[in-house]
């Protein structure tokens, strides 16, 4: 890992990619945190979120910015709505939904950092500022499981 350095990200800047319909901003990245975390916003529109799944080597943090997100970890639900932090330790099974009628917008932190990898490799690279990313093909969602295992993630399927 390359040493620290301070990092500032501005609304038009950062990684911006499309990830299964939602979309990942990658405001400062493990390279830029000597591994030790990364922050990611994310816009997730109604009715999207991912499948149960279990992470084997960080804790992922989701702080609420607009809209309401229902999470269950380890089988407690919460709905997290503006302000509100929820925190998912590593080896949690956990999911996320937006089960409203207007996009979620969150920040996500992971720790130690790496996983925001995985979305760069399997996203679809979109413009900077981009609030919208297009539906999952069966080849993204492919890709998605294919990444997973790589990046020490168990996907579980719904139900």
């Amino acid at each position: 890992m390359s040493p620290r350095f301070p990092a500032v990200s501005s609304p038009q800047s950062g990684p911006c990619v499309g990830v299964v319909g939602d979309v990942y901003r990658i405001l400062v990245s493990g390279e830029q945190t000597a591994g030790a975390y990364s922050v990611v916003e994310a816009i997730v529109p109604p009715g999207s979120g991912p499948p149960p799944h279990r992470h084997s080597r960080e804790d992922e943090g989701f702080y609420v910015l607009e809209g309401e997100l229902t999470i269950t970890v380890d089988g407690r639900r919460e709905t997290l709505s503006p302000g509100m932090f929820g925190n998912l330790p590593v080896g949690s099974l956990h999911f996320f939904r937006n089960e409203g009628s207007v996009p979620v917008r969150m920040l996500i932190t992971v720790a130690p950092a790496g996983f925001e990898q995985m979305f760069m490799e399997v996203g679809v690279p979109l413009p900077p500022g981009s609030k919208s990313a297009p539906p999952p093909s069966h080849d993204d969602i492919a890709r998605l499981l294919e990444a997973s295992n790589r990046y020490g993630v168990e996907i579980q399927p719904p139900g």
